[in-house]
């Protein structure tokens, strides 16, 4: 009797096994289509690659660029006559007293923040104009820690 249960328990051990194997066979045909696959892929990206390098290789040749740009720019030659010697040239300016100062200055320091604000961490409002119709709302001037330049 112990032998016919161990023989039913090698049978099944062995039926289990073969299942197992099986299925690792199968895994493999699966990943091995897949690496196929794959490959297949590869190669046909590296065959576009190469299309596109002779591509840009044509369309990269200096002659090809010379040729259209006689076709679409019309650039003519330059003349000697185009060009001058330093001698001819316009004197300098005069310095203007007004670029003495910075202009982008002034205008980045009307986009600053006022430095103090209210309590509720708001901007101090302007002001109120008077009820009589005239326009007299004041705000307060921004202060800057900036020394003049």
């Amino acid at each position: 009797m112990i032998l016919r249960v161990l023989n039913l328990f090698v049978i099944g051990v062995l039926v289990l096994a073969a299942a197992w194997v099986y299925r690792i066979k199968f895994d493999a045909t699966v990943q091995a289509e897949r690496l196929a696959k794959l490959r297949s892929e590869v190669r046909h990206e590296r065959d576009d690659i190469a299309a596109l390098r002779a591509e840009w290789g044509q369309l990269d040749n200096p002659a090809r660029i010379e040729a259209l740009a006689k076709r679409f720019l019309h650039l003519n030659p330059i003349a000697p006559t185009q060009l001058d010697t330093l001698d001819h040239l316009p004197d300098r300016p005069p310095e203007d007293v007004t670029a003495s100062t910075d202009p982008i200055r002034g205008i980045i320091e009307n986009f600053e923040q006022p430095s103090t604000f209210g309590t509720t961490g708001s901007i101090p409002a302007a002001v109120a104009t008077p009820t009589d119709g005239t326009s007299q709302a004041t705000a307060p001037a921004p202060t800057t820690n900036r020394a003049p330049r």
